[in-house]
C-alpha cells in the first residue's frame, strides 16, 4: 500500500505520496484535475528544467542567490544547478503528474517543476528533503526573479524552437534530399502530367519529383521561420511584464545562457508587456507547422496515387511492400506510410485550429490562460512532424523506384501530347484531332500518320515527348 506524508502551504495541510519530490501545490494540482489522465509533455519538462537551470545559473550570476535575505552556499548553489539538469535530463519525469488540462497559466506545472528541483537539490546537498524548513527554497530559491507568468511560456518556446531545430528540420532535410537524388535519377523517364487529375502535357518523373523536393526546401525555410517567431522569450517579465522582484539584466542574462546550451537564438523579448500577455509568435509558429503539414500530407497523397495499381491504377512509382493491406483479399498490399502522413497532415490541422482559437480567445489583459493546452498541441505537432518525416523518408522515399515502361505506355495513349502540334496546325484542328482519335481508341501519332496531316520530319518535331517537357528551343 502507498504510504503518505502531510505538508503544509498557505492553504493549509495535504495529504501526498510519502516519497514523492513533488510538494503540496502539486497534489493540490493533481487532486483539482483528474481530466485527461495526461501529464504535459516531456519535452515540456525538461525545457522547464533547463529553463530553472539558466535561470538560477543567471541569479547567481547577477548574486540574487548567494547574497540578501537567504543566501545559497556553493554546497547548496551547485545541488541546486544539478538538480535543474537531472530535470532537464528527463531523470524525474514521473514526479510531474499534473494533467494537462490545468490551470490556464501553467501555475500548477511551473511549482511542480519547482517543488522537485528543491527536493532533490535538498537530497544531494545532504540534507533532509522532508524537512519543513527548507535551505533551498521552491519559491525563494528555485523560482527567485520569477512568476509562472513569464518562465511557463518561455519553457513552450525552449521546447517548441529546439524541438523544430533539433529534429524536424533534419527529418525533413532527409527527405529533401532523397526526393532530390529521384528527381536526378528520373530526369529521362517521361511520363504524362496530369491537371484535374486528367491527362495533361508530357513532363518527366524527374521533373514531377524535382517539384516535390522544393517543397521540402520550402517546408525547411518554413520551420526556420518558425523556430524565428518565438526566439523572443518572456522571461524577465515577472507577473505582469513590469518585471517585479527581478533584476534587470535577469531577461537578457537567461536568454543567453538558454542560446548557448541549445544553440537557438534566443534572445530577451522587446517589449515584456507584449511577451507576457500574447502567445502571438507561438500562434505564427505553428501556422508555419501547418504549412509544412500540407506539404508532407499532399507530397504523400501524390506519391500514394503514382503508385495505385499494380494493375488497376497509374503504378508509375513503385512503392515497397511493407505489410498485408487486407485481412480478406490475399496478396493485397496498401500505401501505409503515404497514409500515415495524410493523417498526421489532419492532426497538425486540428492542432492549428486549437492553437488560433487559444490566441484569439485566450488572451486577456496581461496574461493568456489556455497556455497548457497550447503548449501540449504545438509539441504534438513538432511531435508526429518529426516522426512522420523520418519515416517517410527510411519506409518509402529511400526505396521508390520508377515504372519506366507505365510511365512510357501512358505518354503514348495521351491525347494531350496533340499540344505539340499547336504550332504547325492551330489550337482548333488539335482539338478536332484529339476527339477523333478518342472517339476512333487511336493514338495521336497513328492519326496523324495515316492522314498525313504534317510531313515526317515536323510530325516527328512536333510529337517528340522529350521537347515536350520544355520551353521551346529559340
Amino acid at each position: 500500500m502507498t504510504e503518505y506524508r502531510i505538508e503544509r502551504d498557505s492553504m493549509g495541510e495535504v495529504q501526498l505520496p510519502k516519497e514523492a519530490y513533488y510538494g503540496a501545490q502539486t497534489q493540490r494540482a493533481v487532486d483539482n484535475f483528474p481530466i485527461s489522465r495526461r501529464p504535459i509533455a516531456p519535452e515540456l519538462i525538461h525545457a522547464l528544467g533547463l529553463v530553472k537551470l539558466c535561470a538560477a545559473q543567471a541569479n547567481a550570476k547577477l548574486g540574487r542567490l548567494t547574497k540578501g535575505r537567504a543566501p545559497l552556499n556553493e554546497t547548496e548553489l551547485n545541488a541546486l544547478f544539478q538538480a535543474c539538469q537531472e530535470v532537464a535530463d528527463g531523470k524525474f519525469d514521473a514526479e510531474f503528474p499534473i494533467d494537462v488540462y490545468q490551470t490556464g497559466s501553467g501555475t500548477s506545472s511551473n511549482m511542480n517543476t519547482n517543488e522537485v528541483i528543491s527536493n532533490r537539490a535538498l537530497e544531494i546537498a545532504g540534507y533532509d528533503r522532508f524537512d519543513k524548513n527548507k535551505k533551498i527554497h521552491p519559491n525563494d530559491h528555485v523560482n527567485c526573479g520569477q512568476s509562472t507568468n513569464d518562465m511557463f511560456p518561455t519553457a513552450i518556446h525552449v521546447a517548441v524552437a529546439t524541438g523544430v531545430q533539433n529534429r524536424l528540420i533534419p527529418a525533413l532535410e532527409k527527405c529533401c534530399e532523397i526526393l532530390k537524388a529521384k528527381a536526378e535519377e528520373w530526369k529521362d523517364v517521361i511520363k504524362i502530367g496530369r491537371t484535374h487529375l486528367a491527362d495533361a502535357t508530357p513532363m518527366t518523373l524527374g521533373q514531377e519529383f524535382g517539384g516535390f523536393a522544393r517543397q521540402f526546401e520550402l517546408s525547411i525555410e518554413r520551420a526556420k521561420l518558425a523556430v524565428a517567431a518565438i526566439c523572443e522569450l518572456p522571461c524577465g517579465g515577472t507577473a505582469v511584464g513590469s518585471g517585479i522582484n527581478c533584476d534587470p539584466k535577469f531577461g537578457a542574462t537567461v536568454a543567453a545562457e538558454l542560446k548557448e546550451k541549445t544553440g537557438v537564438a534566443f534572445c530577451e523579448a522587446a517589449n515584456h508587456f507584449e511577451a507576457n500577455a500574447q502567445r502571438d509568435g507561438l500562434v505564427e509558429c505553428h501556422a508555419l507547422l501547418k504549412a509544412i503539414a500540407a506539404t508532407m500530407s499532399n507530397v504523400a497523397n501524390n506519391i500514394r496515387w503514382l503508385g495505385s495499381g499494380p494493375r488497376c491504377g497509374y503504378y508509375e512509382v513503385i512503392l515497397k511492400d511493407l505489410q498485408p493491406g487486407s485481412s480478406i483479399m490475399p496478396g493485397k498490399v496498401n500505401p501505409v506510410i503515404c497514409e500515415s502522413l495524410m493523417q498526421l497532415g489532419a492532426k497538425v490541422v486540428g492542432n492549428d485550429a486549437t492553437i488560433s482559437l487559444a490566441g484569439v480567445s485566450g488572451g486577456q489583459f496581461q496574461l493568456n490562460i489556455l497556455m497548457p493546452v497550447m503548449a501540449d498541441v504545438a509539441l504534438d505537432s513538432v511531435r508526429i512532424l518529426s516522426g512522420g518525416a523520418e519515416v517517410f523518408a527510411d519506409k518509402c522515399l529511400k526505396d521508390l523506384s520508377a515504372n519506366k515502361e507505365k510511365c512510357a505506355a501512358a505518354v503514348e495513349q495521351s491525347l494531350s501530347i496533340v499540344t505539340g502540334l499547336n504550332p504547325y496546325i492551330g489550337y482548333e484542328k488539335a482539338a478536332a484531332l484529339a476527339k477523333k482519335a478518342f472517339k476512333s481508341g487511336k493514338t495521336i501519332r497513328q492519326l496523324c500518320e495515316e492522314e498525313e496531316v504534317l510531313p515526317k520530319d515536323q510530325l516527328a518535331e512536333g510529337l517528340d515527348v522529350m521537347r515536350m517537357t520544355k520551353p521551346l528551343d529559340k
